[in-house]
């Protein structure tokens, strides 16, 4: 096997047309071969090739002999002294961190550990040779045809998130082909884009689909890691998800993007930079801590253990250049190389801790901010870790979106009873100005949210007071116990027509005040169909119809997947709902007029006094479509309906006085959460609307011609 000097970049394995270009980052290594393996069940490499140069701390070589479809791995020799952080061990067959394609999934055996496993002690070497159980990567040819796809770059304001798994979506789905469900090829089905479609959604948000592993743990219980937040591959599409298998991961997640650009639909990727797959100092030695721990992982004090802002054992070391360089580098390949359209960090507050402290001017951001390819995707931050400081909601600069917890927070408790949310149920509801006006960002900043794959579904968090999760075989210890959830009177399933029905109303006020507040509205996927997780708010360890959508609806979860298509209508169609800028809350211009007005049940403005009233849980919300001072696409004005939403908290009925109404203005009832019925209806000249207990009415003004 010839081997030639090569290049230093670019990272990873390269073909060019003649041979493949071998380049690694290891600061610390005394050397580094490259192995290269016939097959997946090739128990040792078929040849071993020492790296020849090494270019400012890059290991680099070309092979004029390897093609596309060749695996390979490498072993990094170097220091061995874990109290430093020196985990070197040339008998571990290594991942390339850059691998485009995964070859062959992890086997998990006692001699991908460092160190001798099951002894309690980390620092005791292991001589055994794992080549027969490492995660091997796959050189690949990069060509794919994407004819005239185009990104459909739907502005923030128009933005409608569906959060999802690529496997989970289509796994039971009667309308796609069986050997496509739970695939790429299975999302890029017509049956699974229509759905998409009919909805009115306009990005699809996946699950992690970097290549990942099942730790062993979960492995030895029978479950695996469904969720994908242990992140081993940050290239390469995970082949789990391939129809045709591995080897065609890398093409058929490429066409899934452009089925999906076709019918208007963009692609965000949930991405996981603050930590990988090789845990604590008690976790496989894959890639990353063989390649040059402590370069890539923050250390603690004492060496041989890692700081731990995530809860996963590890924290990738972001201080570090040639780390920051993997991620931007990796998030670049997505972007042009992937064709995706923006990215939802997972723990992002653990990527801009500097030294311990979050620091929002850190370097992650400032690389960020002046790329000309990342800065102009979509990108979303679930703004909190784990560590001391890091919920951080509303503290990110311009250009991000947050997941808002304390959006989905306030909105839950206002429909199960709590005193105290009105005053800030306001804010939430018209694009949380208390969180990002003050540094010039718009309410597309916030991310608004209900439910999402992490707790409970929508129909779970109906009918359960607590998490139930002794499926997870953590004895019911894991997951949250913060779920204001409500069971609106009996824990989990039953036959109760009064008990279903109030369960059907709280989603149908949670959906419907979800959609119509100002930002950018997400749906967990399953919650337009009723999915339930059986009370467990922790299901990352269930591959099984416990997390796999069911489509075989009942007549009330059909109304209700039809009531929600309503709304994202509503949304979509009125402009209203989805102002580029806050409200001003006053008069404009001296008209009288405002765009935003706030109603007590006695048809009054509501008071300072009022707000800060502890069991208010009525109110009204005045929209005025004629005040919207913005400018569309073509600089054209926009104008829009008017609308007057009552959302009513209390558990008996209220006498909602509308005002003496003006005598060119009747209303129509666009729908009550509390009826069947969701055609609208003309009320005409009315000056009060009975309101149910626990009902969301909306409200429009028609001018009389």
């Amino acid at each position: 096997m010839r081997v030639w000097p090569g290049q230093p970049y670019p990272l990873g394995a390269t073909w060019d047309g003649r041979g493949v270009n071998f380049a690694l980052f290891s600061e610390h290594a005394s050397a580094v071969e490259l192995c290269l393996f016939d097959s997946e069940s090739s128990l040792r490499e078929s040849q071993r090739i020492t790296l020849p140069e090494c270019t400012g701390q890059v290991w680099h070589g070309y092979c004029p002999d390897v093609m596309p479809g060749q695996l390979y791995g490498y072993r990094v020799s170097g220091p061995q002294d874990p109290a430093r952080g020196y985990r070197f061990n040339p008998n571990k067959v290594l991942l390339d961190p850059y691998a485009n394609l995964i070859g062959r999934d992890v086997r998990w055996d006692d001699t991908l550990f460092g160190f001798r496993s099951g002894t309690g002690d980390d620092l005791t070497f292991d001589g055994r040779d794992s080549a027969a159980h490492a995660p091997l990567a796959c050189v690949i040819e990069r060509a794919f045809s994407w004819g005239d796809d185009e990104a459909p770059l739907t502005p923030w304001h128009d933005t409608i998130i569906y959060e999802m798994h690529v496997k989970g979506f289509t796994r039971l789905h009667p309308g796609v082909p069986e050997k496509f469900r739970g695939t790429y090829a299975g999302l890029a089905s017509p049956a699974a884009i229509r759905h998409l479609h009919d909805l009115g959604v306009t990005a699809v948000e996946l699950l992690p689909v970097h290549y990942h592993v099942s730790n062993q743990f979960l492995t030895n219980r029978g479950l695996a890691d469904y969720w994908g937040y242990s992140t081993l591959g940050y290239f390469a599409p995970d082949p789990r998800y391939a129809a045709h298998g591995p080897r065609w991961a890398v093409h058929e997640f490429k066409s899934m993007v452009r089925a999906l650009h076709a019918e208007g639909l963009e692609v965000i990727l949930d991405v996981v930079y603050n930590h990988t797959g090789e845990g604590d100092h008690f976790g496989p030695t894959l890639s990353m801590r063989g390649i040059d721990n402590p370069a890539y992982y923050r250390l603690a004090n004492n060496a041989n253990r890692y700081v731990d802002f995530t809860g996963c054992g590890n924290s990738l070391n972001v201080r570090n250049p040639w780390v920051l360089q993997l991620i931007m580098d990796s998030l670049r390949y997505w972007v042009l190389e992937m064709h995706v359209d923006g990215f939802r960090f997972d723990l992002a507050s653990a990527l801009a801790r500097e030294l311990f402290e979050v620091d929002r001017l850190g370097a992650f951001f400032d690389v960020i901010h002046q790329d000309p390819v990342l800065s102009r995707v979509k990108l979303i931050a679930e703004p909190w870790d784990i560590g001391p400081g890091g919920y951080q909601v509303g503290n990110f600069p311009v250009l991000w979106t947050e997941w808002n917890g304390k959006y989905r927070d306030c909105v839950r408790r206002f429909w199960k009873g709590d005193g105290g949310t009105l005053g800030e149920l306001a804010s939430r509801l018209t694009g949380s100005s208390d969180l990002y006006q003050s540094d010039g960002r718009r309410p597309t900043a916030s991310l608004n949210f209900i439910t999402c794959h992490d707790g409970f579904t929508l129909q779970d968090l109906v009918s359960y007071n607590h998490k139930h999760n002794e499926a997870n075989g953590e004895s019911n210890r894991d997951g949250t116990d913060q779920n204001d959830s409500w069971n609106c009177g009996v824990e989990g399933p039953t036959s109760d027509p009064a008990v279903s029905e109030l369960r059907a109303r709280q989603k149908r006020n949670l959906i419907a005040t979800l959609l119509l507040s100002q930002g950018v509205p997400m749906l967990s996927a399953g919650d337009e169909l009723g999915h339930t997780h059986k009370g467990n708010n922790n299901t990352y360890c269930h591959d099984s119809t416990l997390t796999w959508l069911h489509w075989d609806l009942t007549p009330e979860q059909k109304d209700f997947l039809d009531f929600i298509r309503k709304v994202i209508r509503l949304r979509r169609d009125q402009p209203i709902f989805r102002r580029r800028k806050f409200f001003l809350g006053r008069s404009i211009h001296g008209t009288g007029v405002k765009d935003l007005y706030w109603l007590k049940p006695n048809g009054r403005e509501m008071t300072d006094s009022d707000w800060s009233a502890q069991f208010t849980h009525c109110l009204g919300m005045g929209l005025d479509g004629t005040q919207i001072e913005e400018m569309d696409e073509r600089g054209e004005h926009i104008v829009s309906d008017s609308f007057l939403i009552l959302l009513n908290g209390y558990h008996e009925p209220v006498q909602f006085e509308l005002g003496a109404p003006a005598e060119n203005l009747t209303w129509e009832l666009v729908f009550d959460t509390a009826l069947s019925s969701s055609e609208p209806t003309a009320l005409g000249h009315v000056s009060h609307y009975p309101l149910h207990g626990l009902s969301l009415v909306l409200l429009r003004a028609i001018q009389k011609s």
